[in-house]
């Protein structure tokens, strides 16, 4: 008598980053045999150097600025000096063991992740992951450079599987002229291994990256200076919300340059200099390099085994995540998607679904939700107001100050605003914005409006707590009423 089983679906994936990770864990769902290589840790440099600690940093700088903030609400904190008289105290921020929290926190996340993905069944192999082909991973040891980086070193092993999923993530940009030294000059991932809050913050580009991390070190007590090629922070973003964050920085002391463009960064022997293209010089005592990412592509035998890529080395990937090879998927910063690790951890189930022939929905872009970690965040979802004045989409377009919201009062909320966007005749929502303290909590009913194309009207059906800032959701789109 002979028995016949069947092969398990075998799955290798290389990158433990959010999309690896998800890959992974979609795939022990379905049954499949999963193996994941990664060589910094589970999680990936989101985990590690990215995501976690940077918005971890992000908290105590707002915990910091509601201090600060607080004698605006009637509450003061006072000592007693010498003769019993009150004397107010500073705020003070330990950075050093701010940052030993940090990277703690950041590696108690990523041991979490190793763990539940030990328990789904998943094979974790430590190492760097190459394509030999379209279903071989040749991996090698690994090392860590003092950039963080894994670096190669013998081959020993090799993983055969039916669908490669590839989720190396990217790195920070460099520029020849402001080479990062981790101590003077440095990128978005070396700032942990600071002792004391800088002096003086020089903050090279004024996208996502450097607005959050100059609006965090401004509440820390750096003095900042963010030196912006545009005319204004946040380039690409909504217009008024990229005017009430500059205004809030502005007024909160940071120095903004706008139009301006370094030319180079270097260290002095106390600290460092930018060079700006107009010949001024800015002198500080940290700077901080937020130009950008490389996606992690190089090397790893992508092009050989047949694989699409940009010219910016991002891999070409369709809405189900899947490359020019069709055993082979793609998630996260590498490929050329958005790179929200929200939307990597969406691609990596949906390629594992797809690969198993199990139902899945394409990525609809425009139904991604994301969030800009200044003081206050900004939320976006859905079509943009420039999308709709350039006639790329048909909408109508409500604004609502949050100043007039009656929770906002309470709490002293100044700056900010809800802002909806609905077809025009049909009131449908089709995107919004939200500018406001914790907006990456209020926009979730926005976002379920634009994914199940809920009307204006039908947003405004939905009970609200009184007092409360997701209110003003609802007065926005009561404002909007549709009449029949």
């Amino acid at each position: 008598m002979s028995y016949e089983f069947e092969r398990k679906h075998r799955i290798a994936i290389v990158g433990g980053g959010p999309g690896g990770y998800e890959a992974a864990l979609s795939g022990a769902q379905l049954g499949a045999d999963v193996t994941l290589v990664e060589g910094v840790g589970v999680g990936g440099s989101a985990v590690i150097t990215d995501v976690v600690p940077s918005k971890a940093l992000i908290a105590v700088a707002e915990a910091s600025n509601a201090i600060g903030e607080a004698a605006d609400l009637g509450v003061q904190f006072f000592t007693r000096g010498e003769n019993a008289r009150p004397v107010r105290p500073e705020v003070a921020v330990n950075l050093q063991a701010v940052n030993e929290r940090l990277v703690r926190l950041a590696r108690q996340q990523s041991e979490d992740m190793r763990a539940q993905l030990i328990r789904a069944g998943v094979r974790i192999v430590s190492g760097v992951g190459r394509l030999a082909g379209p279903g071989t991973i040749v991996v090698s040891t690994v090392g860590v450079s003092e950039t963080g980086r894994a670096s190669v070193g013998t081959d020993f092993d090799r993983i055969e599987a039916d669908t490669l999923v590839v989720s190396v993530g990217a790195r920070p940009r460099e520029l020849d002229s402001a080479k990062p030294d981790g101590e003077r000059i440095l990128t978005w991932t070396q700032l942990y291994t600071l002792k004391a809050v800088p002096e003086h913050l020089i903050v090279v580009g004024s996208g996502v990256t450097g607005a959050e991390f100059a609006s965090a070190y401004t509440a820390l007590g750096s003095r900042v200076t963010l030196i912006s090629s545009r005319d204004q922070v946040l380039p690409g973003q909504d217009a008024d919300a990229a005017r009430v964050i500059e205004d809030v920085f502005t007024r909160n002391g940071m120095t903004v340059l706008s139009k301006s463009r370094a030319a180079s960064v270097e260290r002095t022997e106390d600290g460092v200099v930018a060079t700006l293209s107009d010949g001024r010089r800015i002198e500080g005592s940290h700077c901080l390099l937020a130009v950008g990412s490389v996606p992690n592509t190089s090397g790893i035998g992508l092009e050989e085994s047949g694989i699409q890529l940009t010219e910016s080395g991002h891999i070409r990937v369709n809405r189900v995540a899947r490359t020019s090879i069709p055993a082979v998927y793609a998630a996260g910063d590498c490929s050329d998607f958005l790179p929200l690790a929200s939307v990597a951890s969406m691609q990596g189930r949906t390629a594992v679904f797809h690969a198993m022939g199990d139902a899945v929905t394409p990525i609809e872009l425009r139904n991604v939700t994301s969030n800009i970690f200044t003081q206050p965040e900004i939320a976006t979802v859905g079509w943009t107001q420039q999308q709709i004045e350039d006639g790329i989409a048909q909408g109508e377009i409500y604004k609502l100050p949050l100043a007039s919201n009656p929770r906002a009062k309470m709490m002293g909320i100044r700056d900010g605003f809800v802002k909806i966007f609905a077809r025009t005749g049909s009131g449908t929502v089709i995107g919004g914005v939200i500018v406001a303290p914790n907006a990456s909590e209020l926009v979730f009913p926005l976002a379920l409006a634009v994914e199940h194309r809920l009307t204006v009207d039908q947003v405004a059906r939905a009970f609200t707590v009184y007092p409360s800032l997701s209110g003003s959701i609802a007065d926005a789109a009561r404002a909007m009423h549709i009449v029949n």
